[in-house]
């Protein structure tokens, strides 16, 4: 199932996430949204266009496998996603240590307790054009994030759900 995520303005760092008949709130980038091709590593905003979610990443330790039809991986401590425009890994899962500026995936938050990777800037990686664009757990405040799509736990579940290896998520500009 496809899911589209609706902004009210460019400097929204709030949503509306729909799919299916399911609707629910999400927190987008601390600097709003941008069109991907405008996307710079580390503006803090969030890619709008159509995108594949090609896997969900879990903190086994921490949750259980959600009932899911997305490939499903356990994030482990060596677990990194390379964020360095100058590395060959560039917007890769990566394995620590490593030598390139990265993010660690097993936080001491629980952001990424349920990750699911967005296939932007993956297919290959141009450098400088963003990295990490994940729908992960949304702050308990309900805080922006760096440009990911953040969803309270209960709906990221609700969401998962009804993914499978065909679904999209679109990223839809204001009206």
């Amino acid at each position: 199932m496809n899911i589209t995520v609706e902004t009210k303005s460019w400097s929204a760092t709030t949503g509306i996430l729909k799919i299916g008949p399911h609707i629910f709130n999400c927190t987008l980038g601390k600097s709003g949204v941008i069109s991907a091709g405008a996307k710079k590593e580390g503006d803090g905003k969030t890619p709008l266009g159509t995108f594949p979610l090609r896997q969900l990443l879990y903190r086994a330790d921490r949750v259980s496998r959600p009932e899911t039809g997305l490939r499903a991986e356990i994030l482990t401590p060596e677990t990194g996603w390379c964020e360095d425009p100058a590395h060959p890994d560039y917007n890769k899962k990566i394995t620590l240590p490593h030598p390139a500026g990265h993010d660690r995936m097993t936080r001491e938050d629980h952001l990424y307790d349920y990750t699911v990777v967005i296939g932007y800037n993956d297919a290959p990686a141009a450098a400088g054009l963003g990295s990490a664009i994940f729908m992960h757990l949304a702050r308990p405040a309900f805080t922006p994030t760096h440009g990911c799509v953040g969803l309270r736990p209960e709906d990221m579940l609700a969401v998962l759900k009804l993914c499978d290896a065909s679904s999209r998520i679109t990223i839809l500009p204001p009206p």
